[in-house]
């Protein structure tokens, strides 16, 4: 081991030199140098009865130890017409996963197993697709053609998701460009996963086959701020029609993020789009910072294509290890193997992302790929050794490695260790190429993990089961004739009543624009009151609170309603509304005595002003202009708040 070496030094020196900055600190000057471009898969789950290609009902959900039957299936590759093996396909048969599917008879038909041949697809579906492509000024193709979609990871017991593309070429606005799309296709939906432990991976069906839609966008999104932008934009879009399903997992996004000299990476599945920021600034910076490794290794280690790891197998009794996964190893009898990195001192602890260095890299895909789970892996250049120096000393001895060289100790099942060489081999001679295609899993904190290889472009071919379906000039022309306001319009019509902005992505998220323009026409309410009842107050609550029944944004028109009817003033249904929403099926009258609200007249209200004055000018302390009626509105506030207009009552003193 180099003795003059620091592994958290080299991660410092290498994050500054890729000018890795945190996300609050770049700027769009920041992207422009590294490249950064950006493009989005939104996924939307539909509201229909049924699933896309069978008669089971969609949106109901079992709990994950709640299931009739289980089904194991073991993915095997296969060869194209073309003589070929898709990456993917082989990567998941080197996993040697047993994929277990567990089955409800309520959710789930012969179809979902792969025993039926599709029914027609549902029209209720096709439908809302053509209306939400027209939305997103999409052209409607002529001819819906059914294709399958690749899918080798075991969330489609298929094997492929059968998909067709239902519009092409439309746009979206941002505030300041406009981003194009390349299409909207209807697509069944995949399993959810329940678990993925060593070479089990287990999954629910319930979800299998409900009707989504995929709006895929050109990658013209240059900082990730516009990213987020964009994927806000066609959610609420797709919510505006109020015939998509909310709720977790309802709406999901694929990210693909790219830096100048890069290639595409999918960040995969990010189900919040406040997440996305975060992810995709994190991500360009490494691959920036993996293309510099790529040129140190490249000059260091000229004979690069030649290049191959080895390896020796330890014994654990040659050894002092303390570590408690190698102890726990040889209890359980497994392998432990060494393993020589030819010329990639300094390589391990390059960084990548914040806190991650490029040794993650391989911990990864051992986790993904050969199946052992974290933590499996050691190496040199760790900040916290955890094999002492000595030990590491003797393991180069038997590596025969010199001082240009990383080393690792891997662990697991005899069973896995071939797949685990051949693995670390293969990640380690990609980083003379630069940047996987790849497939990355999502974290809240900004940060990925390596999740599969990306499927190639050829992973698409015609379903020969589903005959072609005509589309219409009269049916999209009688689908176009209802279509909701535009999302940009809605944006512009509360702007213009003085909703305040911090409340438009609620507004948008639950879809309540119509309910509130409903409320300001038919009751005649102030829209910035509206707005804010909605966006401040009811998201307050919700966040709060939770309802002891069935709650409907429908109740808020009601409350109003009869708020108006009974003479009330605006400002009490912001004491109201809690108790509305915790108990939905109270009526209003009732919730009026819970808070202890009392007719007063107006009258009694303000002939109660001179005598507070008179109080007032015996307690005062000081002369402070503006003292006494701030003392004047807290001792009649509570009275006056559904009798009298607060604003009214403040001019009056």
């Amino acid at each position: 081991m180099n003795q003059n070496f620091d592994p958290r030094e080299n991660y410092i020196k290498t994050k500054d030199a890729a000018g890795y900055v945190p996300r609050a600190k770049a700027t769009q000057k920041t992207y422009d140098e590294i490249g950064f471009m950006s493009g989005l898969e939104v996924h939307q789950q539909l509201k229909t009865k049924e699933k896309l290609f069978c008669h089971c009902p969609a949106g109901i959900y079992n709990k994950p130890n709640v299931f009739d039957a289980e089904v194991i299936r073991h993915m095997r590759p296969t060869l194209s017409e073309l003589g070929e093996y898709d990456g993917t396909a082989l990567m998941e048969f080197k996993t040697r996963k047993n994929i277990v599917y567990r089955l409800k008879n309520e959710t789930t038909c012969t179809y979902e197993v792969d025993d039926t041949p599709p029914f027609p697809v549902n029209r209720e579906a096709l439908n809302i697709a053509i209306e939400i492509s027209l939305l997103s000024k999409l052209n409607i193709v002529g001819e819906v053609h059914i294709t399958r979609k690749q899918y080798l990871d075991g969330s489609i017991p298929t094997g492929f998701q059968r998909t067709a593309i239902i519009g092409v070429e439309g746009e979206i606005p941002l505030k300041n460009k406009k981003i194009r799309l390349i299409q909207l296709s209807l697509e069944e939906d995949s399993c959810r996963e329940v678990s993925d432990i060593g070479h089990t991976r287990i999954y629910r069906t319930d979800r299998l086959g409900m009707p989504l839609i995929e709006t895929v966008t050109y990658p013209e999104m240059v900082n990730p701020d516009e990213v987020k932008e964009a994927c806000d934009y066609i959610r609420f879009l797709n919510r505006s029609t109020g015939k998509v399903r909310t709720g977790i997992g309802a709406g999901r996004q694929d990210v693909n993020v790219s830096c100048r000299g890069g290639v595409r990476v999918e960040i995969k599945g990010v189900a919040h789009t406040r997440w996305i920021p975060e992810l995709t600034h994190n991500e360009c910076f490494r691959q920036w910072s993996l293309l510099m490794l790529r040129d140190k290794l490249i000059n260091e280690i000229p004979d690069h294509k030649d290049w191959k790891i080895t390896h020796a197998q330890l014994d654990y009794y040659d050894f002092n290890f303390s570590y408690q996964p190698l102890k726990d190893n040889k209890d359980r009898k497994n392998r432990i193997i060494a393993i020589n990195l030819p010329g990639f001192n300094g390589a391990l602890s390059h960084f990548t992302q914040p806190g991650k260095m490029f040794a993650n890299e391989l911990i990864e895909r051992l986790k993904v790929i050969a199946c052992l789970e974290v933590p499996n892996l050691t190496h040199t250049e760790e900040f916290e050794p955890v094999i002492n120096a000595k030990d590491w000393q003797q393991i180069r001895t038997i590596l025969k490695a010199d001082s240009r060289d990383a080393q690792l100790v891997i662990w697991g099942p005899d069973d896995d260790m071939k797949t685990a060489l051949e693995t670390i081999e293969e990640r380690c001679k990609m980083a003379f190429a630069g940047i996987p295609n790849e497939t990355r899993k999502s974290f809240e904190n900004g940060t990925t993990i390596f999740e599969r290889v990306l499927p190639g472009a050829d992973r698409m071919y015609p379903d020969t089961d589903s005959a072609p379906i005509p589309l219409e000039d009269s049916l999209i022309k009688e689908l176009g004739s209802n279509l909701p306001q535009e999302i940009v319009d809605r944006y512009n019509i509360m702007k213009e009543w003085g909703i305040p902005e911090d409340t438009y992505t609620y507004i948008f998220k639950k879809n309540l624009f119509p309910l509130i323009e409903k409320i300001v026409d038919e009751l005649g309410y102030d829209p910035a009151f509206v707005g804010k009842l909605f966006g401040h107050k009811l998201k307050f609550v919700e966040g709060h609170s939770k309802p002891t029944a069935e709650f409907s944004y429908k109740i808020i028109y009601g409350l109003l309603k009869f708020i108006s009817d009974n003479g009330l003033t605006p400002e009490v249904a912001w004491l109201m509304l809690p108790h509305v929403y915790e108990h939905p099926k109270l009526d209003f009258e009732s919730v009026l005595i819970s808070i202890k609200f009392k007719k007063v007249a107006k009258e009694q209200l303000f002939g109660s002003v001179p005598f507070l004055k008179s109080k007032f000018a015996e307690i005062q302390h000081t002369e402070k202009v503006g003292n006494e009626k701030d003392w004047i509105m807290g001792q009649l506030r509570k009275m006056a708040i559904g009798n009298v207009s607060l604003t009214e009552l403040a001019a009056s003193l």
